[in-house]
């Protein structure tokens, strides 16, 4: 997903620890992970990200019944995608894996990724807004959609434990987007038939002209 705002807010997560010495080498210690992490996904190679009109992208992704090291090992392949192709989230459906499994990242400095398997949406705020949405599979377009302002979510976590999201703002929005995509909806797939047409004819061309430059 792609998203057109000023402002990103930060998902922030409280551990008390007594002891200062385990404080630091709770820091140490994430650092040190932030950076194997890094290194392993800039050593992956991007997924292909399937573009619309794909009829691929209307597939319903199924549910992981067990979280198995193929999973953790697409959702770093998924983070690299979506850093590479600067984006802010990545379902499997769009790197043709049809699984319930999402990844996000909306943080300033690219550095908090979360892996969502399983997704539910359990509570939704009544309060709306529309705002500009773009999607990796549908590059350089950007139309209003209409989505709640917070959610609440369940899901997997790469270790196969429960967890629970509470988003707002901006994650809310692209939780809500990606979790389209495992039910085989575009975000143009809100927008008047008219402006849909539009952008499947602007989408075809363009991969016709993108495959004529390729063979030159």
């Amino acid at each position: 997903m792609e998203i057109l705002s000023d402002s990103v807010p930060k998902a922030l997560i409280k551990q008390r620890l007594d002891d200062s010495e385990n404080i630091a080498a709770f820091k140490n210690l994430g650092k040190v992970a932030k950076i194997a992490t890094s290194l392993f996904i800039s050593a992956m190679s991007p997924l292909p990200i399937l573009r619309y009109p794909d009829p691929r992208l209307h597939t319903v992704a199924k549910p992981v019944a067990k979280v198995e090291t193929h999973h953790r090992q697409l959702s770093q392949a998924m983070l690299k995608t979506m850093y590479e192709a600067e984006g802010i989230g990545l379902a499997a459906t769009q790197v043709d894996v049809h699984e319930r499994l999402i990844v996000i990242d909306v943080s300033e400095n690219r550095d908090q990724p979360l892996v969502l398997i399983n997704p539910e949406i359990v509570w939704a705020s009544a309060e709306t807004r529309i705002g500009d949405e773009g999607c990796l599979s549908v590059p350089g377009i950007y139309d209003g959609v209409e989505r709640s302002l917070a959610v609440k979510v369940e899901s997997l976590d790469l270790d196969g434990q429960r967890q629970v999201l509470e988003a707002e703002g901006m994650l809310a929005v692209c939780i809500q987007h990606e979790m389209d995509h495992l039910m085989g909806k575009v975000f143009v797939e809100y927008l008047s038939p008219l402006k849909r047409n539009r952008i499947k004819t602007k989408m075809v061309k363009q991969k016709k002209d993108e495959e004529r430059e390729a063979v030159r």
